[in-house]
């Protein structure tokens, strides 16, 4: 997984609307990118909806957020118009920005291994390098500790 100090890589995706947002995109501004494993289940929906109920408080220190999964952009239209989302998701469905964050990971339920992404944070500033990084994320409080972080 990229760590605290690390820039952030090159990359190129869509958000929900299907505009593409690449790392140019993100530097020169903060920013809060949150991996999360798959839209519209119940621990990335209370994830999303309290980055959501939150952006005012990112925005007043300046910081864009942006949540990022697998899904495609159709899925992530519905997702953000379904919970009234203020932040945009980014679709990475080949896995390549998951792959260069280090959050595609082999996990495991019910004895079943499985790649799947691992709920991470990153603060990112304007140079685009990872000022603070959280992994194996637990959606109670997590965005509590994000703003206390910035």
């Amino acid at each position: 997984m990229l760590k605290e100090g690390d820039k952030i890589p090159s990359f190129e995706v869509q958000d929900s609307k299907g505009n593409t947002i690449t790392n140019k995109d993100i530097t020169g501004k903060k920013s809060i990118l949150y991996f999360y494993p798959k839209d519209d289940t119940p621990g990335c929906t209370k994830e999303g909806q309290a980055f959501s109920e939150n952006l005012s408080k990112f925005t007043e220190k300046g910081f864009t957020v942006y949540g990022i999964s697998k899904c495609s952009v159709k899925k992530h239209e519905k997702f953000c118009t379904k919970y009234s989302f203020q932040h945009e998701l980014l679709s990475d469905e080949n896995s390549q920005l998951c792959e260069d964050f280090g959050v595609w990971v082999e996990k495991s339920m019910y004895g079943k291994k499985y790649m799947g992404i691992d709920r991470s944070t990153f603060i990112i500033d304007e140079s685009g390098t990872i000022i603070k990084s959280w992994n194996k994320v637990k959606v109670p409080g997590h965005v509590d500790d994000v703003l206390n972080a910035i």
